[in-house]
């Protein structure tokens, strides 16, 4: 049995699980304790990050690379395209999310709120929640201004740049912090990823201490 180490609000770990399910690769889920690693762990990703992929004999970490490690191996569906031009654009939106938004946002209001209670890190810093809910305005403008012009985000076809931008998405509306009827083109475009049956388990996901919302698993929000 593949097995993925995870945690379930992150998005990486998530952006996983979601290329994983739409490629209808199953995998045991197992959470992962990443900020009190075990020796295991560690001997499995050194680094001591999530997600880590155990798959056919082979141990994956880095969730770009096993996403894109997934799309050569398992090639259908596609979720990068062959064109040199728009892979570029698939793989420039997957690190503007993984990096740009994730410094501004997510690690600003997830973490924040989340990931240092869990972790026993203490309370939240409010100057970094006020920025991240002053960054993701600007995150949401940029997404809408793209999908003005294009059916997805890197053009007519669903891609992994979707899959990454909807996975730190999904973990900030657990939080209740996307404001979608301000940016009703990407809560379109947010809606068509959400009843995709490899999105129902991220939906599933339930984090002790912290309830969703009732519009999260709401496929008609």
């Amino acid at each position: 049995m593949n097995r993925l180490y995870h945690v379930p609000l992150s998005p990486f770990c998530r952006k996983v699980r979601l290329t994983l399910a739409e490629k209808k690769i199953e995998v045991e889920l197992v959470e992962e304790r990443y900020w009190d690693p075990s020796p295991d762990f560690l001997r499995r990703n050194p680094a001591g990050k999530v997600p880590v992929l155990r798959m056919e004999g082979r141990v994956l970490s880095e969730s770009q690379a096993i996403c894109e490690y997934l799309e050569e191996t398992v090639p259908q569906p596609q979720l990068m395209p062959r064109d040199p031009e728009a892979r570029y654009e698939v793989r420039r939106l997957c690190a503007w999310f993984d990096d740009k938004f994730h410094n501004e946002v997510t690690s600003k209001l997830l973490y924040e709120r989340v990931n240092k209670k869990v972790t026993g890190q203490g309370y939240p810093d409010s100057r970094n929640v006020k920025f991240g809910a002053s960054q993701i305005k600007y995150h949401l403008a940029y997404m809408t201004q793209i999908l003005d012009q294009r059916r997805w985000l890197a053009g007519d076809v669903m891609t992994l740049a979707d899959f990454t931008a909807a996975a730190h998405l999904s973990c900030l509306d657990y939080i209740r912090d996307v404001d979608w009827h301000s940016f009703a083109v990407v809560k379109d475009w947010y809606a068509k990823i959400k009843s995709r049956p490899s999105f129902r388990t991220l939906l599933a996901d339930q984090v002790p201490g912290f309830p969703p919302p009732p519009h999260y698993a709401d496929l008609d929000f």
